[in-house]
């Protein structure tokens, strides 16, 4: 990987923006059923093209791999071919939450080797006019190319892996991590996980800085060894993960399924509870 990311920030992109390198992707999407394509359009960074999580960053919903599997590569290699992200171009993902929603193309282009980064601060942090008319990008030729098995996790893979050295992560709230929420299949989390919310990420809507994320990964046990991640969907464990590549530590794996197929799965095991 290059020095590029994981990281931008509205400075540095403004200097940045127009160059045929770059493109700047607008990842905005709400758990209440909001329109992420709706705010797009009322207004966002010049140049920007949207992308909707449910079906450019996702494979259609599943009791086995829960509200947002992974596309099969060659729809993922489409849609960022429909957006205008060919295979050299550097991306800048941005979204309203500081980079929880917005790390989820983050996280999949930087698996497949490509360059990517989160907009620090997201949109609120650009000072520059916002444009309302979208985008119509040229398709560009993005090659197809396999989710690396190394940096995900199956269902069936963290089940045989609980009882090994290996942290697990949940980055929904710690009301959700505790008890679940509404969009939940059943209460509580995977034994043995960790509270790590993705908003701990940030201060002020920023990301937190190297030390300071570094400091937060050690209070909960992921500054060694093997680390998986996961959420609600798959969605904002992402996030995490960038944290930790920002700290300085070794890349995590996504459990890509995370609760919403986990928790759907009543074979399996989940604890109650905040873990104290």
């Amino acid at each position: 990987m290059t020095s590029f990311g994981p990281v931008v920030s509205a400075e540095w992109l403004a200097e940045q923006l127009g160059k045929p390198d770059l493109a700047v992707v607008d990842c905005r999407w709400y758990l209440d059923g909001r329109s992420g394509r709706g705010v797009y359009e009322s207004g966002h960074i010049p140049s920007a093209v949207w992308a909707d999580i449910d079906t450019d960053l996702a494979a259609p919903a599943s009791v086995e791999g829960g509200r947002h599997p992974l596309p099969e590569p060659v729809d993922f290699a489409f849609a960022m071919s429909r957006l205008g992200i060919a295979d050299t171009t550097r991306v800048v993902a941005y979204d309203d939450v500081g980079g929880v929603i917005a790390g989820r193309l983050w996280w999949m282009l930087d698996v497949l080797g490509h360059e990517a980064a989160i907009l620090d601060g997201g949109i609120a942090s650009w000072v520059g006019p916002l444009a309302t008319k979208p985008v119509t990008p040229v398709p560009a030729p993005f090659a197809v190319t396999p989710w690396p098995a190394d940096r995900v996790m199956t269902k069936a893979q963290l089940a045989d892996a609980l009882g090994a050295d290996l942290t697990v992560l949940d980055a929904r709230s710690a009301d959700r991590f505790a008890h679940g929420g509404p969009v939940d299949p059943r209460p509580g989390h995977v034994p043995r996980a960790r509270s790590a919310p993705a908003t701990d990420n940030l201060a002020d809507g920023r990301l937190r800085s190297p030390a300071d994320l570094a400091a937060h990964y050690a209070a909960v046990g992921a500054h060694s060894g093997d680390v998986v991640a996961y959420c609600g969907s798959g969605v904002s464990a992402c996030i995490d993960l960038l944290a930790m590549r920002r700290a300085g530590l070794n890349d995590g794996k996504l459990f890509v399924g995370s609760w919403s197929a986990w928790g759907a799965d009543e074979s399996l095991p989940n604890e109650v509870g905040d873990g104290s």
